[in-house]
């Protein structure tokens, strides 16, 4: 469909509204458009191919480029249930979002936070790339109480400046940082397992990848190496996988913790299928696949610490180690 008409506008009035669609949620909604547009001519959602899909999202972003936004799609990290509605997001199903590419995502935020409150999304991404991503358990995600523990400003616990009357402390209150959290679910910038740990969302990922690897790598790193020998100054916190060459905070890595090699679960089963094996695609080591990234890499990490004091040093990953995170 070349022509740009209300059908379109509607539809790119719904990925304002509800932040990110799927194709199999986006097909009752479109063929609804249709009908409301041609009333004696009812569509059914199965009459919403792909390719009349993907010729909207085509138009649309046409009609919306001059304007520095864009619809993008990503496959999601794994099956989290929508923030949106009851519907759950498979692994292959590609998640579509209304991004802005110009502007610094964080401060876009602002129109809708307080100062305080992206002071608080900020530390939870410090704590998600930093603290909860080291070289030995790459989490890349927190529980509810690791999140809540982020409240608070730096230093605002136990200084005595901060209690000074008009002393800016960017920190917020137990019950704010819970409605925060809700909130920033509900926009969809964050998910929420079942297990209660805070990652960030597809539509996250794909509105702050620019930002995120400006923020978190230094030394020129891209997150795109697979040496990690290449260059000691380089520091990669971002992670892209080695199929989809998206950014990576739920899946697997090498075996060999010095090794760049990061995939998605699904992207791994590609890719090993592809090579004939399962060997590292960079090392050619044997891919395990049970050294995990996200939240199961903090699992394993605990059940490794419990493991560890029945023997002479702690198991981490699936891997022996001598040296504790941070």
């Amino acid at each position: 469909m070349a022509d740009y008409d209300n059908t379109h506008r509607a539809f790119l009035q719904v990925f304002l509204s509800r932040g990110t669609l799927t194709y199999e949620t986006a097909k009752p909604i479109l063929a609804s458009i249709l009908t409301a547009s041609e009333p004696d001519r009812e569509t059914q959602p199965n009459d919403i191919t792909s390719e009349l899909f993907s010729d909207y999202i085509t138009s649309m972003n046409t009609a919306i480029s001059p304007f520095d936004f864009e619809i993008r799609s990503t496959l999601p990290q794994a099956p989290y249930p929508s923030t949106t509605d009851s519907t759950t997001t498979l692994p292959n199903e590609r998640v579509y979002a209304l991004v802005n590419t110009t502007s610094d995502p964080i401060t876009q935020l602002a129109t809708s936070h307080s100062p305080d409150e992206i002071a608080f999304l900020k530390r939870l991404l410090d704590a998600m790339f930093e603290t909860y991503n080291t070289r030995n358990a790459e989490i890349l995600a927190l529980t509810s109480l690791q999140a809540l523990a982020h409240s608070r400003g730096p230093n605002t616990s136990s200084s005595t400046q901060s209690d000074a009357p008009g002393a800016p402390t960017a920190s917020l209150t137990k019950a704010e940082a819970e409605r925060c959290l809700e909130s920033l679910v509900a926009e969809g910038w964050l998910d929420l397992s079942k297990k209660s740990y805070y990652r960030l969302s597809a539509r996250a990922l794909m509105e702050l990848r620019t930002w995120l690897v400006e923020t978190y790598n230094t030394g020129g790193g891209d997150g795109e190496s697979e040496d990690e020998d290449e260059d000691e100054d380089r520091v990669e916190r971002v992670r892209f996988c080695h199929g989809c060459r998206e950014i990576v905070i739920v899946g697997q890595r090498c075996v060999d913790l010095d090794c760049g090699v990061r995939m998605h679960d699904f992207c791994a089963r590609n890719v090993l299928r592809a090579a004939g094996g399962k060997r590292c695609p960079a090392c050619k080591k044997g891919w395990s696949g049970e050294v995990l990234v996200g939240e199961k890499a903090a699992q394993r990490r605990a059940s490794g610490a419990v493991n560890g004091r029945r023997s002479s040093g702690a198991v981490t990953n699936g891997v022996r180690n001598d040296e504790e995170d941070e």
